[in-house]
């Protein structure tokens, strides 16, 4: 690799990095170039050389933004053993998700997903697939549970997947809106109830 191809590679990793929390706080429409330029240190020209529009920027953070939401997950759901312990850090995590600096914005796949719904076909695609790895990440914990005796066998993984999908989803919204995390602890405890449930 030649030093300008990593060059080049540096300075898109340092675009992506300073304007993920920028889109994820103020979504697509509402990130301006003089935002990115804020964020990045960067000229308009420096960026757009690396690349294409503002769009192409907006995909490459989006990726980024979920994927130090899944590694941060994977951590997490890896140092336990049990399959019920590893359902219980998602609602864990997500009650503590206003204190973790990258979360401080709000989820991107909720904030993304409410955003580019009709006025962004290539950011509704990325988190329609965000969304489904999401839901396999959990029917695949659940399904190892049944498997592991840990999980009571009639229990069904896509019901799982959609509930607890749904009620974080919806708590975090609620909490973002309110800048409180009282009603989403609530709505966590209930969540661990239920995730608790399944091996009975």
């Amino acid at each position: 690799m030649s030093n300008a191809t990593s060059k080049a590679d540096r300075t898109r990793q340092l675009i992506i990095r300073a304007t993920a929390p920028v889109f994820n706080a103020k979504g697509f429409a509402g990130t301006s170039m003089n935002d990115l330029t804020r964020a990045t240190g960067l000229t308009k020209g420096s960026i757009y050389g690396n690349f294409d529009n503002k769009d192409a920027v907006a995909l490459a953070a989006f990726d980024y933004n979920f994927s130090q939401m899944t590694e941060y997950m994977k951590n997490k759901i890896l140092s336990v053993e049990n399959a019920v312990e590893r359902l219980l850090q998602y609602p864990l995590v997500y009650s503590n998700f206003l204190h973790i600096p990258f979360l401080k914005t709000g989820c991107p796949l909720l904030n993304t997903a409410i955003e580019a719904d009709d006025t962004h076909p290539l950011l509704r695609e990325k988190a329609a697939a965000a969304l489904l790895f999401w839901k396999t990440a959990i029917e695949n914990q659940v399904k190892r549970g049944i498997k592991r005796k840990e999980i009571n066998n009639s229990t069904s993984p896509v019901q799982v997947a959609v509930v607890m999908m749904s009620m974080i989803e919806g708590a975090v919204m609620q909490a973002k809106l309110s800048g409180r995390s009282t009603d989403l602890r609530i709505a966590m405890d209930y969540l661990s109830q239920y995730i608790n449930g399944l091996s009975r």
